[in-house]
């Protein structure tokens, strides 16, 4: 398995780990992408979407739980944000 694949695997394992908290909340979270400089861009989904505390939430949970998990990953941004 390549780096690239690998590093796709642990970010996946760190969206899923998160992802029951926002699904609880009416939302979801989507890998999209890792850029060429390790920004991992997601899509918000349903509630999550619209909410105004959206960035906080990406930014103090899921940024902070990937960049712990995966050091490598220098930021996560939604794409639809």
């Amino acid at each position: 398995m390549d780096n690239q694949a690998e590093l796709i695997k642990r970010v996946n394992n760190v969206i899923d780990q998160v992802r029951p908290y926002l699904v609880a909340d009416g939302g979801n979270i989507e890998f999209v992408n890792i850029t060429d400089d390790n920004v991992v861009n997601v899509e918000l989904q349903g509630a999550c979407a619209t909410c105004a505390m959206s960035v906080m939430t990406l930014k103090a949970g899921v940024e902070q739980a990937m960049i712990k998990a995966v050091p490598e990953i220098k930021a996560v941004e939604a794409i639809n944000a």
